[in-house]
């Protein structure tokens, strides 16, 4: 029976191919969050459109890409799309493009809930102000629907963080993969799997710290406002 190496479990935090693999962790989730968050976006105001071609497009993306699996979605992007000859992506683009995609589809219908939390009476006003639409989506419609938006955005980021782990399987080297190689090479799969987590459990803890203060900015500006102060414009 094989004991327990604390000597090599301690190593590993130090690793520079594990921690280089949390890196590509943290750069594969920033890719990924800020075009998913675009992608997002765009699905919304199609899905907000007055259109109905659009709108039937948008529901059909989120429809497809939050009823299967991430994984299937990566492995037909990656293996799939060469196979039908239309482009071949190295497994870096595949694994953003794949992770993007299936963000996007859930990231769309937390903007949806925020821009309709906003009451008419705020689009009512803008417009006696003279402002077009576009304006005032930007200035009014949106720094309002970021308090609602920005607690799930900061839960799916948080997620995220983990679920890049699932790239892993297109041979993409972030964290947990390298852990994996690592486990072959030196045959020590509880410690490794073990700091792995841990890594995992730090990042994800970072970034709920900054969550927190990012709540806490957007919602100063509002925590001296009842509710009736804020959409009085809606009487």
């Amino acid at each position: 029976m094989r004991v327990w190496n604390w000597e090599g479990f301690f190593s590993y935090f130090t690793n520079p191919y594990l921690l280089e693999g949390a890196l590509v962790t943290l750069f594969l989730t920033l890719s990924t969050l800020v075009l998913g968050f675009v992608l997002g976006l765009a699905i919304t105001l199609m899905r907000m459109s007055s259109s109905r071609i659009l709108s039937g497009i948008s529901k059909f993306y989120v429809w497809v890409f939050r009823g299967t699996p991430l994984l299937v979605q990566l492995i037909i992007i990656y293996t799939g799309l060469p196979q039908l000859g239309l482009v071949r992506l190295s497994v870096f683009e595949s694994a953003v493009l794949g992770l993007a995609l299936n963000e996007a589809a859930y990231l769309s219908e937390i903007l949806r809930g925020g821009i309709l939390s906003v009451g008419p009476g705020q689009k009512d006003a803008a417009k006696a102000l003279g402002l077009n639409r576009r304006l005032a989506f930007v200035l009014i419609t949106m720094p309002q629907a970021l308090r609602v938006i920005i607690p799930p955005l900061g839960n799916s980021v948080n997620g995220l963080l983990k679920t890049t782990s699932i790239a892993s399987v297109i041979s993409m080297e972030e964290l947990l993969r390298r852990g994996q190689i690592l486990m072959q090479q030196r045959f020590e799969v509880l410690e490794i799997f073990c700091v792995v987590a841990i890594i995992y459990l730090v990042m994800t803890t970072g970034w709920d710290f900054i969550q927190r203060r990012i709540e806490a900015h957007f919602g100063k500006a509002y925590g001296g406002m009842n509710n009736t102060q804020l959409v009085r414009d809606d009487r």
